[in-house]
């Protein structure tokens, strides 16, 4: 390994090592990479969802089919053409991509499939100006290519396991609710109509036939245990927000 190849190497280290989130976002990962690369880079999701982003001021803006920001969505055809890429393709003639033979003539790239265990979760790609990327940009592109494969590995397993936590934490909270509790629940859930809105007790309580306090029960329930947030509006009613949408699941709405 040369010199300036194990340099660059412990910059990306150095941003992993110096994060205590733990946790690393795509973009600090692309800035830290098109900085050393004095390229621009762009991690897309399998739908072409740009999961992190860095445009480099050295570098000529590719706006053709691809989305300028965190969040959005590139181009449809061009993200098919990402998912073909199965290897590294470096250097890669950019009309392949569905690119003009201007931009093609004016940038070198990179196209990398980010997956994990033969399973396909996104694509890198990373262009600049003209100047061919060498051996030593193609092995850095690769660790920084495995760095990000990791951070996905992990933001979906933690995904996972929130999702894990609010399906147990709504399963305890329904079991705490007695048979006319829960039914209350419903009924309330229903008149909302919606994820959230704002509710008169005593006219559910008159228009099902239950009491007002077994609905303000079931709603204390949920609330201590977070699947929704209240706010009393006086004599307009009470406000009902839910959080933890897992509940619909639980009580079959």
């Amino acid at each position: 390994m040369s010199v300036k190849l194990l340099d660059k190497t412990r910059k990306l280290n150095k941003l992993l090592h110096n994060n205590s989130s733990y946790k690393v976002i795509f973009n600090d990962i692309c800035k830290c990479a098109g900085e050393i690369l004095s390229a621009s880079i762009m991690v897309v999701s399998m739908k072409g969802k740009i999961l992190g982003i860095y445009n480099s001021q050295k570098v000529n803006v590719i706006n053709d089919l691809i989305a300028g920001n965190r969040g959005d969505v590139i181009d449809e055809n061009l993200n098919e053409r990402f998912l073909s890429v199965l290897s590294t393709k470096e250097n890669v003639n950019l009309m392949t991509l569905g690119f003009d033979d201007k931009i093609n003539e004016e940038h070198s790239a990179i196209v990398m499939p980010v997956d994990f265990a033969g399973e396909r979760m996104g694509t890198t790609f990373i262009y600049r100006n003209k100047e061919l990327f060498d051996v030593d940009d193609i092995i850095f592109s690769e660790y920084m290519n495995t760095v990000i494969e990791l951070e996905m590995m992990r933001s979906i397993y933690e995904e996972d396991e929130e999702q894990s936590r609010k399906r147990e934490t709504v399963h305890a909270a329904a079991e705490s609710l007695s048979a006319s509790e829960k039914e209350a629940v419903i009924f309330v859930f229903s008149s909302l109509g919606r994820k959230e809105g704002l509710i008169v007790a005593s006219r559910l309580a008159a228009d099902h036939k239950i009491t007002r306090s077994i609905i303000v029960n079931a709603l204390k329930k949920l609330e201590g245990a977070g699947i929704i947030e209240t706010r009393s509006k006086g004599m307009k009613g009470t406000y009902v927000k839910v959080v933890n949408e897992t509940v619909f699941d639980e009580l079959g709405i």
